[in-house]
């Protein structure tokens, strides 16, 4: 099946039809993968190749003995080539794998200093990138250090197995099965849309208790809206989204499931809100990680983004928290710290910083997911005509 999703991840989640170049990061543990993406591409006419290649082992050695200025000044933390390949209109496959527990050692001060320092050195890659000028895709890969964490020894082919399950890979045509499924998720955001929602309500029994407003004439939006540039972004995707006005976040919330962030674990938290900033917060597992987060900059304390994800979904269903936001996003409704998207309002990726904060979409350097779904989360949203239950019992009511 390797062959099917290589074949998936390049002629449907990307799109070569404005540049010829393939842009690729990756692990090291996953370089065998790379080099048959790496033919398979030549085959499919892309001329240029570009790898940008780190080693979990190299981070850590840096982050363990260099000094915040020479992190700073290193080269390895530096993305700046990222939008020298932007300009260029390459097509980016970043490749995510995951090694738990591998940082736990480091000082968490530095694994955000190395995440801030990589952000911020490719602000047109990013910004490109939100707006959807070029052809992203980010795509999992099993490790076996990642698949004895969450399966046990000797189980790489299992977790290799979940992930082709989760991507549809194990069907007979993925890329028609995407096809599909992409059709189903429009309903859902063309029926988000038509409700003309003004705020959002979450309850659920771990103590959430939130409600967000949304932007005027907001706009809902999936995977499957970005089918006019011919692309799918995130492999899996199983979310609708839109950006709250982050100015106006009130309650409290608590987390489903443990976030990953730089190498390091946040777990058992909650985010209180007060004119849509975060003024307490505490993890029973991570906290430092979680301050670095918020405190990251200036709007990092705030919401850029909301999603709806059914509880009983085809991640979810495996049971497993697969400790990495790619894929645990998918298995839950989650919010995200930092930054929203230009593209939830009208017009908005025409829009400068300054338009889009004063129409309420947040601007940062930062954008972190994190899981906020259970099984008898509730979300009900005020309308033009009333109050609608959009989510009863963790899943999606239409």
């Amino acid at each position: 099946m390797e062959e099917k999703y290589i074949d998936l991840l390049l002629q449907r989640c990307l799109n070569f039809d404005n540049s010829k170049i393939l842009f690729i990061n990756y692990d090291v543990v996953n370089k065998g993968f790379v080099d048959k993406v790496i033919k398979r591409a030549k085959e499919l006419g892309v001329e240029e190749i570009v790898l940008d290649e780190s080693d979990i082992n190299v981070t850590r050695d840096k982050l363990l003995n260099e000094s915040d200025e020479k992190i700073k000044n290193d080269p390895y933390f530096d993305k700046s080539n990222w939008d020298v390949y932007a300009k260029k209109h390459a097509s980016f496959m970043m490749l995510d794998t995951e090694f738990p527990n591998a940082l736990d050692d480091i000082d968490s001060d530095k694994i955000a200093l190395a995440s801030k320092i990589r952000r911020e050195s490719r602000p047109v890659f990013r910004r490109m990138e939100t707006t959807y000028e070029i052809p992203w895709v980010i795509a999992a890969l099993p490790n076996e250090k990642w698949a004895e964490d969450i399966y046990g020894k000797d189980s790489y082919e299992k977790l290799e197995s979940a992930i082709y399950k989760m991507c549809m890979v194990d069907t007979n045509n993925p890329i028609e099965s995407w096809n599909n499924y992409v059709k189903e998720l429009k309903k859902k955001s063309d029926y988000l849309n038509g409700l003309n929602i003004q705020k959002i309500h979450y309850t659920n029994d771990l103590g959430t208790d939130l409600t967000l407003t949304m932007p005027k004439d907001n706009i809902w939006t999936s995977v499957a809206d970005d089918i006019d540039h011919n692309m799918l972004v995130n492999m899996p995707s199983y979310e609708v989204f839109t950006s709250p006005d982050y100015r106006y976040s009130e309650g409290i919330v608590y987390s489903s499931k443990p976030l990953m962030y730089g190498g390091g674990i946040v777990d058992e938290f909650y985010l209180k809100f007060k004119d849509g900033k975060v003024i307490d917060y505490d993890a029973k597992r991570g906290k430092d990680i979680l301050k670095g987060i918020i405190e990251s900059d200036s709007n990092s304390c705030y919401l850029g983004e909301c999603a709806l994800v059914d509880y009983d979904s085809p991640i979810s269903n495996t049971g497993k928290v697969f400790k990495t936001t790619l894929i645990d996003e998918n298995a839950a409704c989650h919010l995200a710290l930092g930054d929203g998207f230009s593209t939830t309002i009208p017009n908005g990726e025409k829009m400068k910083k300054e338009e889009l904060l004063e129409k309420g979409i947040n601007q940062s350097f930062n954008h972190v997911d994190f899981m906020i779904g259970t099984k008898d989360l509730k979300i009900e949203a005020e309308t033009n005509n009333g109050n609608v239950i959009i989510f009863e019992n963790g899943n999606f009511v239409m």
